[in-house]
C-alpha cells in the first residue's frame, strides 16, 4: 500500500494528466474542426487555459512531492538543497518540458490566426514529457517513446471531443453541427481506436515482457483494470456512433440528450482510467 506521499503523488499525477491531456485535446479539436465548434470557440479556449493552468500547478506540486518523498517529511517540499538535487536529474528536465510546453499552449490561445497551432506545438511538448520519465524510458528505445506520444495524442483527441460534442448536443439550434461533429469524430475514431489499442498492447507487452504478468503482478493487475475500463469506453463510443449520432442526423433532438448523458458517463470512466494510469506510473513497479 502506498504511504501518504504515494497517495499524494497519485492525485498530483491524475491532476497533471487531466490538465495536460484535456487542454491539448481541446486544442486538437479547435485545429481539426474549427468551423463545427465555432459557436463554442471562446468557451473551449477558456477551458483549455484553465486546464493548462491546472497542469502547471500539478507539475510543480508533483516535483515538490518528490522532495517530500525523499526526506519523508513535508519540509522536503521546500528544502532548497533537496529540490536543487532533483532539479539536476531527469525529474527537473521533465518539469521544464511540462511548464514550457503548457505555457506555450496558454500563450497560443491569445494569438490570433495561427495561435491554435502554436498551442498544439506546446501541448505536444508537454505530452512528450511523459515519454521522458517513468517506465517507458527504461526501455531506452526512441521508437517506443514516439509510440507513447502517438498514443497520448490519440487519447487527447478522444478526450478533447467529449466536452464540445456534449455542449453542442445540448443546444437545439446547433443540432446539425453536433450531429456532423459526432459523425466526423466517428470517422476519425475508426482509425484512431485500432491504433490506440495496438499501441497500448504493444507497450504493455514490452513493459511486462510476459503477458502472464497481467494476472500475477500488482502492476499487471492494475493495467488489466485499465484495459477493462477502456473496453467499456469503446462500448459507449460505439453506442454513440451507431445509435445516437445517426438519429441526430435525422433530426431527433431526444437522441442528442441521450448522447450528452452517454458522454457524461464516458467522461467518468475516463477519469477512472486516468486514475489507474496515475497509479501505474506513480506507485506500482514493473515485474522483474
Amino acid at each position: 500500500m502506498p504511504d501518504i506521499w504515494g497517495i499524494a503523488a497519485i492525485f498530483a499525477k491524475l491532476t497533471l494528466y487531466f490538465g495536460v491531456v484535456g487542454s491539448t485535446g481541446l486544442v486538437i479539436i479547435l485545429a481539426a474542426f474549427p468551423n463545427l465548434v465555432l459557436p463554442l470557440c471562446r468557451r473551449i479556449k477558456a477551458k483549455a487555459v484553465v486546464l493548462a493552468g491546472l497542469a502547471i500547478f500539478a507539475a510543480v506540486f508533483g516535483f515538490m512531492l518528490r522532495g517530500a518523498a525523499l526526506t519523508g517529511g513535508a519540509d522536503g517540499m521546500t528544502d532548497p538543497e533537496m529540490l536543487g538535487l532533483l532539479w539536476q536529474t531527469p525529474v527537473g528536465d521533465v518539469l521544464v518540458y511540462r511548464v514550457v510546453g503548457v505555457a506555450i499552449l496558454i500563450a497560443g490561445m491569445f494569438i490570433p490566426r495561427f495561435g491554435t497551432w502554436v498551442s498544439l506545438a506546446g501541448g505536444t511538448i508537454a505530452l512528450w514529457s511523459f515519454a521522458k520519465i517513468g517506465h517507458v524510458p527504461d526501455l531506452q528505445q526512441t521508437g517506443i517513446r514516439l509510440l507513447l506520444l502517438l498514443h497520448l495524442l490519440g487519447i487527447a483527441f478522444w478526450i478533447g471531443i467529449l466536452g464540445p460534442l456534449r455542449n453542442l448536443s445540448r443546444l437545439p439550434e446547433h443540432l446539425d453541427d453536433a450531429a456532423l461533429l459526432g459523425h466526423r469524430f466517428g470517422q476519425a475514431a475508426a482509425v484512431i481506436v485500432p491504433v490506440l489499442i495496438l499501441a497500448g498492447l504493444l507497450m504493455a507487452w514490452l513493459l511486462l515482457g510476459d503477458l502472464r504478468a497481467l494476472l500475477s503482478t500488482g502492476y499487471g493487475q492494475t493495467l488489466l483494470i485499465k484495459l477493462v475500463l477502456v473496453g467499456a469506453m469503446l462500448i459507449l463510443a460505439a453506442a454513440n456512433k451507431l445509435r445516437f449520432v445517426p438519429a441526430m442526423q435525422a433530426g431527433d433532438s431526444k437522441a442528442a440528450q441521450h448522447l450528452a448523458r452517454s458522454i457524461e458517463i464516458e467522461t467518468a470512466v475516463i477519469l477512472v482510467v486516468l486514475a489507474a494510469t496515475a497509479t501505474l506510473t506513480s506507485v506500482q513497479t514493473l515485474p522483474n
